[in-house]
């Protein structure tokens, strides 16, 4: 209420939310962290999970740090549940898990 012009006000909303870059960095841990505790639950479909990961991965690339959807990959695969075992000793045998999109990984399971 005490700020003067559009640009005082606006660098202060910006500093307020985006905070400094020691801020961003903790941020940044703390989803990378969240993304890194997730667990697929028995209730939880395919097709609800990849969208929590990719909400998380998202967040992370908004404050600036670079996040590979190749990371997403390699992460749903290892933490599916077993049900989808099958599914996923299809993906090795036939593709190339380093090159392939979570699209592709989506529509195999």
């Amino acid at each position: 209420m005490t700020l003067k012009t559009t640009k005082a006000i606006w660098d202060y909303l910006k500093e307020e939310y985006v905070g400094d870059g020691r801020i961003r960095g903790m941020q940044v841990l703390n989803l990378m962290k969240e993304f890194e505790m997730q667990k697929m639950k028995e209730f939880e479909t395919i097709k609800d999970y990849p969208d929590i990961l990719l909400s998380i991965a998202n967040n992370v690339r908004l404050l600036g740090t670079q996040f590979d959807d190749s990371r997403i990959v390699e992460f749903l695969l290892v933490i599916l549940l077993e049900k989808y075992e099958a599914s996923i000793t299809t993906l090795h045998n036939t593709k190339a898990l380093s090159k392939i999109t979570l699209a592709a990984v989506l529509h195999v399971l």
